[in-house]
C-alpha cells in the first residue's frame, strides 16, 4: 500500500502525486503525516474487535483507562474513555484475558498507534457475545423484531402463563406482583429449566404446549439476573424463533435492566426484570377500583340528574289537568269575591247615605225647624229600614243564585251522575266512552264504570233505538 497515495485522499496531508512533482512535494510536517494516518486508521478500519490479555493497566484521576492489549507475539495501547469504562461489570487487572471493541486511531501528539475501546468483556463472554450480536443482527434482517409484528395484550386478562423454573426467586417475585395488583388473575406455571444445555429445548417444547393448551391468554419468559452465559438458552435462535411462532402474546421478563436478550428483542412486550413483566401485563387493582367509584359517582349523579328532570315534567303535565272539583273550587272562589264587592258596594252606600242624612240633620239642627226635623227624622228611619229591607233583599237573591249555582255544577259533575245510580261504559282497550250502542258489537267486552268500582260486561245484543 503507498502512503502517499492515502494521504491524496485526506484533506490535512499535504502531499501530490510521485511521477509529478519535486522531491519536496513529498515533505510532510509531523502532525500533518500524523492526522493523515489517523484519518486512514479510523476510516478504513472503523469498529473492530480485539481479543487479548491487559496489562500496563492504569488509571488516573481523569478517570479514564490505560492499558496494553498483548498475546505471545505483539502489543496494542489502548484507551477506555470514563464515560465507557463506567458501565463495566467487573474491575480490569493485568492479566485478564479479555474482549475489546472500538476504532483504531492514532494519537497524534506522540504518533503512537491505539485502539480507542468503548465496549470490554472478559475473554469467556466475549465469543457468546459476538454470537449475540451475529443473531442479532440476522434476525432483524429477517424483521422478526418489525414493531409491527407485536401481538396486543388484552386489557384485563383472566389467566396468564408463566414459563420459568418452578424452584426459583422469578416465580415468588411474579406471584407477589400478581396477587398485589389483580388478585383475580389466574396462573398456570410451565415448569423449565433456565440454565444450561436443555434450557433453551424445554422453553421451545413449553411454547408449544401453552399453545396447543389453550389455557392462558398471555405468556411470560420468566428468569431472575445472571451472567451471560447464564441467561444464553434465551438467546438461542431456536427460543426466539418459537417466541415469534406463538399464537399467545408473549412478554419476557428475563434477567435485570441491563440484560437485554434476543428474547427481549423479539417478544410482544419486554419487562426490566420478572416483577417490571407481571406489571405490564396485570392491570392494577386501586387505579381500577379509582375508576370504578368515579364512573359510579358519575352514574349516580347523571341518574339523580334524569330522575329530577322526569319529575318536573310529571309536575308540569299535572298542572294542566283541570278536575271538576278544582272548577268547582273555582266557582266558590269567584261566588266569595262577588260577595266580598258587593258587602263593599253597600257598605259604601251606607256610607254615602249616611254622609247624606249627616248633612241634612246638621242643617235641620241649624234652621231648628222642629216639625220638619220630625219629618225628617221620620224619612230618615223610613229610607234606613228600607236600605236594611233592600239589603236583605239582595243578599237573600245572591245567597239564592249561588245555591243555584252550586246544586247546577253538582248536577254535571261525574260523581254526582255516578251516586244517583248510572254508570258510565268504556272500551277497555283505549277507554274511549260509549255514547252509540250501533257501534258495538254483540259478544264485544266493555267496562262499567259505577259510583263505587268498576264491573266488566259483555254486549249480549243490541237493541235499535228504533224498537
Amino acid at each position: 500500500m503507498n502512503p502517499g497515495t492515502h494521504f491524496l485522499a485526506t484533506p490535512q496531508a499535504v502531499a501530490v502525486s510521485a511521477a509529478s512533482a519535486d522531491v519536496r512535494s513529498h515533505v510532510y510536517t509531523v502532525s500533518g503525516l500524523n492526522r493523515g494516518v489517523r484519518s486512514i486508521l479510523e476510516s478504513e478500519l472503523g469498529q473492530v474487535w480485539v481479543q487479548g490479555e491487559l496489562s500496563n493497566c492504569s488509571r488516573p484521576a481523569s478517570g479514564h483507562l490505560y492499558f496494553t492489549l498483548k498475546d505471545d507475539k505483539a502489543q496494542l495501547r489502548c484507551a477506555m474513555f470514563r464515560r465507557d469504562n463506567s458501565r463495566l461489570s467487573f474491575a480490569p487487572a493485568d492479566g485478564m484475558g479479555v474482549l475489546a471493541c472500538g476504532r483504531v486511531s492514532l494519537y497524534e501528539a506522540r504518533g503512537n498507534y491505539q485502539l480507542i475501546v468503548d465496549t470490554l468483556k472478559l475473554a469467556g463472554a466475549g465469543e457468546l457475545h459476538l454470537a449475540y450480536e451475529r443473531l442479532k443482527q440476522k434476525l432483524d434482517k429477517e424483521g422478526l423484531f418489525a414493531a409491527e409484528l407485536k401481538r396486543k395484550f388484552p386489557e384485563y386478562p383472566v389467566c396468564i402463563g408463566v414459563i420459568t423454573s418452578a424452584t426459583g426467586a422469578a416465580i415468588r417475585d411474579v406471584l407477589s406482583v400478581l396477587r398485589r395488583r389483580w388478585p383475580l388473575l389466574q396462573v398456570i406455571v410451565y415448569p423449565v429449566p433456565v440454565q444450561g444445555d436443555t434450557a433453551a429445548p424445554a422453553i421451545c417444547e413449553m411454547l408449544a404446549v401453552a399453545n396447543q393448551r389453550r389455557e392462558c391468554e398471555v405468556l411470560m419468559l420468566a428468569r431472575g439476573g445472571g451472567s451471560l452465559e447464564d441467561l444464553w438458552p434465551f438467546n438461542e435462535e431456536t427460543v426466539a424463533r418459537a417466541i415469534r411462532a406463538s399464537e399467545i402474546p408473549v412478554v419476557s421478563g428475563v434477567g435485570h435492566e441491563v440484560d437485554t436478550t434476543i428474547a427481549d428483542l423479539v417478544a410482544d412486550k419486554r419487562g426490566a426484570t420478572p416483577s417490571a413483566a407481571a406489571e405490564l401485563i396485570s392491570p392494577n387493582r386501586e387505579h381500577e377500583l379509582s375508576l370504578l367509584q368515579d364512573s359510579t359517582a358519575r352514574l349516580l349523579y347523571l341518574f339523580n340528574d334524569a330522575l329530577r328532570e322526569r319529575r318536573m315534567a310529571v309536575e308540569r303535565l299535572a298542572g294542566k289537568l283541570e278536575n271538576p272539583m278544582a272548577r268547582i273550587t273555582s266557582r266558590q272562589q269567584r261566588t266569595d269575591e262577588l260577595l266580598r264587592r258587593m258587602e263593599r258596594a253597600l257598605q259604601a252606600l251606607l256610607e254615602r247615605n249616611g254622609t247624606r242624612v249627616q248633612g241634612w240633620a246638621d242643617r235641620f239642627t241649624r234652621l231648628h225647624p222642629e216639625p220638619q226635623l220630625q219629618r225628617v227624622r221620620v224619612q230618615h228611619e223610613r229610607l234606613q229600614q228600607r236600605l236594611q229591607q233592600a239589603m236583605e233583599r239582595l243578599l237573600m237573591r245572591l245567597s239564592t243564585s249561588l245555591q243555584q249555582l252550586e246544586r247546577a255544577l253538582q248536577a254535571v259533575s261525574p260523581r254526582a251522575v255516578l251516586q244517583r245510580g248510572y254508570a258510565i261504559l268504556e272500551h277497555p282497550l283505549d277507554g274511549s266512552i260509549v255514547t252509540d250502542a250501533a257501534r258495538l258489537r254483540g259478544g264485544e267486552t266493555l267496562r262499567a264504570r259505577l259510583h263505587k268500582g268498576e264491573l266488566e260486561l259483555q254486549v249480549a245484543r243490541i237493541i235499535d233505538a228504533s224498537e
